[in-house]
C-alpha cells in the first residue's frame, strides 16, 4: 500500500457564507485521510493511544487550487512521504471523484509523543508496518 483514497461528500455545515468549503475543513479532511492510512497499515489511532503512542502535528501546509462546494464527492489520496527518527510526514491531494483538476494539496508533519507528551522515537510496530505497506522511508 503506497497510498490510502477515501470519498467524503460535503455537507452543508462545512461551506461558507460564499458556498465554498471554508479552509480549516481541508485540514480535517487531511486528518481524515491520514487516520484511515494508519487504519489500513493495520495500526488503529485508537489503538496506538492505548499503548501511548500519540502523533501530534507540528506543522500543517494546504495549497488551495479550486473551491469544493456543497454535496461534492470529493477523493482524498493520502500517503505517508517521509519517516524520521521521532516523526512522520503525511502528503495529501484533494479532487472531485471523476476529475483530474486538483481542489486542494498538503502535508502534515506529525511528531511521536509518549504518555507525558514528550518526544520519543516512532515505535518498531510502526515502523515494521510501514514498510511492509512498500514504502522506502
Amino acid at each position: 500500500m503506497k497510498h490510502v483514497e477515501i470519498t467524503v461528500r460535503v455537507r452543508y455545515q462545512e461551506t461558507d457564507q460564499m458556498g465554498f468549503v471554508y479552509y480549516s475543513n481541508y485540514l480535517v479532511y487531511f486528518e481524515m485521510g491520514r487516520i484511515e492510512y494508519l487504519r489500513n497499515l493495520g495500526l488503529p489511532y485508537s489503538e496506538l493511544e492505548k499503548e501511548s503512542i500519540f502523533l501530534a502535528v507540528v506543522e500543517s501546509h494546504c495549497k488551495y487550487r479550486s473551491p469544493a462546494r456543497f454535496d461534492d464527492l470529493l477523493i482524498i489520496k493520502t500517503w505517508l512521504s517521509k519517516m524520521k527518527n521521532a516523526s512522520v510526514e503525511f502528503c495529501y491531494e484533494i479532487r472531485r471523484r471523476d476529475e483530474e483538476n486538483l481542489i486542494a494539496e498538503g502535508s502534515t508533519i506529525l511528531a511521536c509523543l509518549d504518555e507525558n507528551r514528550r518526544p520519543r522515537t516512532i515505535p518498531d510496530k510502526i515502523k515494521t508496518a510501514v514498510k511492509g505497506s512498500g514504502l522506502n522511508t
